[in-house]
């Protein structure tokens, strides 16, 4: 359909509606529903033909039109609303001349409401039979590729919308992400946590590694960072006395984008006083499997191509193990040599910054090599104090903090740690983050001297997570990029 096709066809459209508009109320909202498609399906689709004569119960519907024949005297039409879709069987003897009339003349994407009775066509299709039937909303534009579904890709990003209306996995898809965060707030409150709201503007950017978004407030004259992590913030809670807390909270980082990556996106950060990475594990291992055991109805999982059996317990690896395991050319030697590191991370592509320690080294050559190879649910440990500014130091290997990645897919779905709870020793890293920063490291914290102030009335040992809750709808729903499982993704302007 051409550019002119359009046109003409939403002047026709809105021809009829200047005609509504004449004869009265064009947007009427004094029309009440009293059930969705998908209930009718539910109570009566297993009935047969003959049961459904003795049915005698009025229902009123309300929806979009999504299909129509006419046949001379009778009409049939499809409808959806939020939970699916149901037929409609029209018959000019049921209405008025003027109505069926006017019916006829409605388009599809139209909105309509009708109330009438079920039964079973000869094909055993489950319909209402309409008794009457009247336009709420016109559709001025037509809906794109009607019997297919909106298959363009940026159309279905940019106008999600349309997306919603015409593809149906799209809308499951997104009553899938309800789901899953309902059932992680349902896990985590059953356990004693509470649910918090913290700033979303910070005078300091904290609480991970990434470029922040700036903004200005004008009455106080002064800059302010869209949050990158609640991280810091929820610790002063802990530190208040609020021992099991969790925020699903929206986080921006001043990143590029890509099928795992948006400049705004959905975490959930839990913080568990007198706990440690360990116990974050185990919570986390029973909170995936049973989270795919209720919106998939199995543990074992499809993810692009790749069986994942999140039934069995998850793999655990050390960071250095991953590397050597993955790399079975490299020595441990090799790998822990900050010269012969340089070499390997530049012989594979990796861009070696002066600042960079045999720690970041290791982790860059972790991301590079291995962490697209992680398909099976695996906890990888032992990362190093250089890329963790905010983990506790292992107590035998002191290079080392105590903390976890989780990869599923190919993809890290969730980071853990034992906290830092010396305020001297976080002073210090600050410190450091904030000369990596002076540098020219963009994605380095600053020094947060408030927090540290905080630390300083003491916080007890306390174990913190956050886990992606795009990624982890992308895994559950199949989903190849982000940009599916967030509603309104950011897209580079049309010009």
């Amino acid at each position: 359909m051409t550019k002119d096709d359009d046109n003409e066809i939403i002047r026709q459209r809105r021809s009829q509606l200047a005609e509504l508009r004449r004869r009265g109320n064009a947007y009427p909202n004094d029309f009440r529903r009293n059930i969705l498609a998908a209930e009718l399906h539910e109570r009566y689709g297993g009935k047969d033909k003959e049961e459904l004569e003795e049915e005698t119960a009025k229902f009123s519907l309300a929806g979009r039109m999504m299909g129509r024949r006419v046949m001379g005297k009778v009409s049939f039409a499809h409808i959806q609303d939020m939970s699916g879709r149901i037929q409609l069987f029209i018959k000019r003897d049921s209405l008025s001349e003027e109505i069926y009339s006017e019916f006829k003349q409605w388009d599809i994407g139209d909105l309509i409401a009708v109330a009438g009775s079920v039964f079973k066509t000869k094909t055993g299709e489950l319909s209402i039979r309409v008794a009457s039937i009247r336009l709420l909303a016109k559709s001025l534009r037509p809906l794109p590729e009607k019997f297919h579904g909106l298959s363009n890709q940026e159309t279905r990003y940019r106008q999600r919308y349309l997306d919603l209306i015409t593809n149906e996995a799209t809308r499951q898809t997104f009553q899938v992400r309800t789901r899953i965060i309902n059932h992680i707030r349902a896990c985590l409150a059953g356990c004693g946590f509470i649910e918090v709201e913290t700033p979303m503007m910070h005078v300091v950017p904290g609480g991970a590694a990434a470029k922040p978004f700036v903004t200005h407030h004008n009455s106080l004259d002064m800059d302010l960072y869209l949050r990158i992590a609640p991280e810091l913030y929820l610790k002063r809670l802990v530190i208040g006395g609020m021992e099991k807390v969790f925020e699903i909270n929206r986080s921006f980082r001043n990143e590029g984008l890509s099928p795992r990556h948006n400049p705004e996106f959905t975490m959930l950060e839990f913080y568990w006083a007198y706990a440690d990475y360990e116990d974050l594990m185990a919570l986390t291992e029973d909170m995936i499997r049973s989270l795919a055991a209720e919106v998939k109805g199995d543990t074992t999982i499809e993810y692009q191509g790749e069986t994942c059996d999140l039934g069995r317990d998850f793999r655990r690896m050390t960071a250095l193990e991953a590397i050597l395991h993955y790399n079975p050319d490299l020595s441990e030697a090799e790998v822990k040599d900050i010269d012969k590191l340089r070499r390997i991370a530049g012989d594979k592509g990796i861009e070696v910054k002066k600042n960079y320690g045999v720690g970041k080294l290791q982790v860059e050559l972790f991301e590079k090599t291995v962490e697209m190879k992680l398909k099976q649910p695996t906890f990888i440990t032992s990362y190093p104090v250089e890329v963790s500014p905010l983990s506790r130091r292992n107590d035998a290997e002191p290079d080392f903090v105590d903390r976890f990645e989780l990869f599923i897919g190919g993809r890290e779905i969730a980071n853990g740690f034992s906290e830092l709870n010396d305020p001297d020793e976080q002073a210090e890293r600050f410190r450091k983050q904030a000369e990596g920063k002076a540098a020219g490291d963009e994605e380095a914290m600053g020094y947060d001297a408030d927090y540290i102030t905080a630390l300083e009335y003491g916080m007890p040992p306390t174990a913190g997570e956050g886990i992606g809750i795009d990624r982890l709808t992308m895994l559950l729903t199949d989903s190849a990029s982000i940009r599916d499982v967030i509603l309104f993704p950011h897209m580079k302007t049309k010009e």
